[in-house]
């Protein structure tokens, strides 16, 4: 579209992970088998939380979020990727691209502070068990969890609409499968000095800040546990804590690189970008199911009731 003497990209072309038609039927259909698993791990969880009274604690009140938050994050990319795959054209709109772009955002930005708090309430039932019941109460709870979402809502609008006041004049391909915001950013044709110290900013703040949140929680708990000398108390610490802390690394892992890189458009920041938007969904209630004992026992639970006919 022409706007006096210049050109505005009003479409973007996702350069996608393949041109070649039999490597994109096989990712389709890889990527069609995440996405259901995903979606039905997700929900499953959300489920036995839900209908399980054994389950009714703030731990397993932060995981319901985060799984509802996990079949979101993977509906925002999943979807468009597989239609990239099925289809020839690979188009995205502006306006489709930018919402794409705060949605990525706003899931990361709470996921990383839903996982925070998740670590700061195993702090408190591993270093404070007497006060655990008191400290983690209904409110805070609800607080801690509505904060998160909103700390990632006012994340993922404020980069974005910052990013949508550059000027984009061309070219219009996107390197990536996906709009993410390293990748769009390239493509700015004006000065992307706020873009760029708003996103570092979030990363300092935000990402790091929670981050060290997390190594601070896990360092009393790993000294709380070396106090123990019951092989018992050790076991119980270990099963608390194990879960989550895998569920951290493979998060941070993946998307504090990302973010904190210089984009490139390699093959490197593709598979990073995959990792953390369509597989870590995926692995995280794989990671709570498989190694934890209460989540095994609610499913047994939930799976051994008879069902109730209703006339």
């Amino acid at each position: 579209m022409e706007v006096g003497n210049t050109t505005r990209v009003t479409v973007f072309v996702l350069q996608g992970l393949s041109n070649n038609p039999q490597i994109q039927a096989v990712l389709c259909v890889t990527f069609l088998v995440i996405y259901f698993l995903t979606l039905t791990g997700n929900l499953l969880m959300l489920l036995v939380i839900r209908t399980d009274s054994h389950l009714h604690t703030p731990m397993y009140f932060f995981l319901s979020h985060l799984s509802f938050l996990d079949a979101f994050y993977s509906s925002v990319i999943v979807p468009k990727l597989l239609e990239n795959l099925l289809f020839k054209w690979k188009t995205i709109s502006f306006l489709e691209c930018f919402a794409q772009i705060s949605l990525v955002i706003f899931s990361g930005a709470t996921e990383a502070c839903l996982l925070s708090v998740m670590a700061y309430d195993r702090f408190q039932a591993v270093c404070h068990p007497l006060l655990y019941v008191v400290t983690m109460n209904k409110k805070v709870c609800a607080g801690l969890v509505g904060a998160s979402w909103a700390i990632g809502m006012g994340t993922g609008l404020l980069n974005t609409i910052l990013l949508s006041q550059q000027h984009f004049c061309g070219p219009n391909l996107i390197r990536s499968f996906a709009c993410e915001f390293p990748p769009v950013l390239l493509l700015a044709c004006s000065d992307p000095y706020m873009s760029v110290a708003s996103i570092l900013t979030t990363m300092v703040v935000l990402g790091l800040g929670s981050l060290a949140l997390l190594v601070g929680s896990y360092t009393r708990i790993i000294l709380t546990a070396l106090g123990i000398n019951s092989t018992t108390g050790w076991n119980k610490i270990f099963s608390t804590c194990s879960s989550h802390f895998l569920v951290v690394t493979t998060f941070y892992g993946s998307g504090m690189f990302r973010y904190m890189t210089p984009p490139s458009g390699s093959a490197l920041e593709q598979v990073l970008s995959l990792q953390y938007s369509v597989v870590t969904p995926l692995l995280n209630p794989l990671i709570y199911s498989l190694k934890n004992q209460e989540v095994k026992a609610a499913l047994r639970r939930m799976l051994a009731r008879k069902p109730r006919l209703i006339f």
